[in-house]
């Protein structure tokens, strides 16, 4: 199928890289947060619609943060006491896909609220192969909201509801300013305009003390709530993140060459796992981690009594990052400029050393997640951290990440069909045309009724239908028509099928794929 002269491979991986992650719509009025290009406080017709549809499905807001928003606190009882098809359908849906956890609960929507454009129609604004796994998670959502929207009257209710958003948002102008004043100081750094790049704060009243941070490629959002406490080291983090974290990926083969420090942190129990095993986002959460050490400017024994909680958490890299930024403050150039001798000065020995008898803190308790009907127990916990993470690796294009993630699932889970299918896209991404084919086929095989797959692990629709899709989409770039209708027709045959899935195979049937010309295909990665 390959041969020496074959452009498959760079066509096949742009059959995923012209799919990037949708970039979140900014559609909303903005208020200039500081003189810096890109940074803002705004309120979100998106977030407050999808807000909207959560007060109406009956999930547990917290009100008291509504004191000086009375007109808010009366459109959400206005909701919930609302009756109508969309309503019904609404709520349905919100019971299918409820967690036992609140805060994921919420978290799966407003992830949905950063990637959606304006409404009415709230359409993912590009390609949508890497959404976040969030957002797939509740697959089917986007049209739910449209017919709610409508029904609901929610474009008439923004406009009188605007104004107290607006007191809302003037909180946060001056705190905003202040820690994008202070941390450019420190690092010695001049934001300038940059296309495309923008961190936005955005205020929702009803996650009360919540705050949800996402970054979709290069738009970092931070949702908060309006309660009289501002989450200022929250924010703060979010906007190092902004910072820092291209930083961290253009120096990721010089980082690399020290990737021994994370097998020190990686034996603390509580380490989170979305750390073990991705050495660049450990890096990066150190060193975040450091800086805000020494922008809140501790005494020496409040300084070591930080430095010891890190290390005892897993974050065995922070203590020599602050000893690397304390040579920073006493040099000249700015942190972009003297970041590779900050990197130079990490001593992997020394560390090894320091740390050979490291006694780490004992794993804290936590209660057991249930995840859309999933049984539950640290199995299924287990699983469903190691999927996400692959998922999360594969939208911050680590693909090695992806791989060596997905297969760690398979060690431990054999067969399990999302980290079959995850690794398929993992391949497709890194160029391995035969293994991607390979595994996109297992699962399709898996699925047939003659299949000896266990019962108990039925595979999800939306994995079966895309799976028929690339399958269809590797025979079109390997010239073989007929085979990639077949693949089409498939996927449209598949019970349960996603709309976006039914409507990339029907283009298929139609024309023959394009990486070029998908621009507008609807086709999300199911998790």
């Amino acid at each position: 199928m390959s041969g020496p002269t074959n452009p498959f491979p760079v066509r096949l991986a742009l059959l995923v890289l012209s799919m990037g992650v949708a970039a979140p719509g900014l559609y909303c009025q903005q208020t200039s947060a500081s003189s810096y290009s890109g940074i803002s406080v705004e309120a979100s017709p998106q977030v407050f619609a999808t807000m909207c549809a959560l007060d109406a499905a009956g999930f547990g807001a917290d009100e008291s943060t509504l004191a000086e928003m009375p007109t808010r606190l009366a459109l959400r009882a206005d909701l919930l006491k609302m009756q109508g098809p969309a309503t019904q359908a609404l709520r349905q849906f919100y019971h299918d896909h409820e967690l036992a956890d609140p805060g994921e609960t919420l978290s799966r929507y407003m992830a949905f609220a950063l990637v959606a454009g304006p409404p009415p129609g709230f359409q993912f604004q590009g390609e949508h192969d890497l959404l976040p796994p969030e957002v797939l998670a509740i697959d089917g959502f986007q049209e739910v909201l449209v017919n709610f929207y409508r029904e609901a009257n929610l474009g008439y209710r923004w406009t009188g509801i605007e104004p107290e958003y607006d007191r809302a948002i003037a909180r946060y102008q001056s705190p905003l300013s202040n820690i994008v004043t202070l941390s450019n100081a420190y690092l010695r750094e001049v934001l300038k305009p940059a296309r495309g790049r923008a961190f936005t704060v955005y205020v929702e009243p009803l996650v009360g003390n919540r705050t949800l941070f996402r970054n979709n490629g290069n738009h970092y959002a931070i949702i908060v709530g309006a309660g009289s406490q501002i989450p200022m080291d929250q924010i703060q983090h979010a906007f190092l993140h902004f910072l820092l974290d291209s930083l961290v990926l253009q120096y990721r083969d010089d980082l690399t060459k020290k990737s021994a420090l994370l097998n020190l942190g990686a034996r603390a129990p509580r380490l989170p796992d979305e750390y073990r095993s991705d050495f660049i986002a450990f890096t990066d959460e150190c060193l975040i981690k450091a800086v805000e050490l020494r922008l809140r400017h501790l005494s020496p024994a409040k300084l070591e009594e930080a430095l010891k909680d890190a290390d005892q958490s897993g974050f065995t890299m922070v203590r020599p990052f602050v000893v690397q930024l304390q040579k920073f403050e006493k040099s000249e150039p700015a942190m972009s400029y003297y970041f590779p001798d900050l990197i130079a000065g990490l001593d992997v020995e020394a560390e090894k050393k320091r740390l050979q008898n490291a006694t780490f803190a004992p794993a804290e308790a936590t209660p057991t997640r249930v995840h859309d009907g999933a049984s539950a127990g640290q199995g299924m916990d287990e699983l469903h951290t190691w999927l996400a993470q692959g998922e999360r690796q594969i939208a911050l294009r680590d693909v090695a990440g992806a791989m060596a993630t997905f297969e760690k699932v398979l060690q431990h889970y054999p067969n399990q069909p999302q980290a079959v299918f995850g690794l398929a896209v993992a391949s497709v991404l890194s160029g391995e045309e035969d293994q991607a084919e390979d595994l996109f086929g297992k699962i399709v095989a898996a699925s047939s009724p003659s299949s000896s797959q266990d019962p108990g692990q039925e595979i999800d629709p939306a994995i079966v239908a895309w799976s028929h899709v690339y399958l269809g989409r590797i025979h079109d770039l390997e010239e073989e028509r007929r085979l990639a209708v077949n693949e089409y027709r498939a996927a449209l045959a598949v019970d349960g099928a996603p709309e976006s899935a039914r409507v990339a195979a029907q283009r298929g049937v139609e024309a023959p794929y394009k990486p070029s010309e998908q621009g507008k295909d609807n086709a999300p990665q199911k998790p």
